[in-house]
């Protein structure tokens, strides 16, 4: 018979996004990696942010870190 699979969290998932303890899962935005220089400050600032992600999203986050919330 086959063996049950246990329950993995994705580590590249784990390393993008968080949950809190509210249920939502935030993020950080896209840029703020490279090319540093020849952005605004006012730019690099609004970048630095956290963003929360949207419930259409969220539940494919959820599915890839089943222990990082409750369920």
């Amino acid at each position: 018979m086959p063996r049950w699979k246990a329950a993995k969290t994705k580590k590249s998932a784990k390393k993008r996004f968080k949950i809190t303890a509210t249920g939502k899962v935030v993020h950080y935005g896209a840029g703020k990696r490279h090319l540093l220089g020849n952005k605004s400050s006012k730019t690099k600032r609004r970048m630095a942010a956290k963003h929360t992600m949207s419930e259409t999203h969220a539940h494919h986050v959820t599915d890839v870190m089943p222990f990082s919330h409750r369920g």
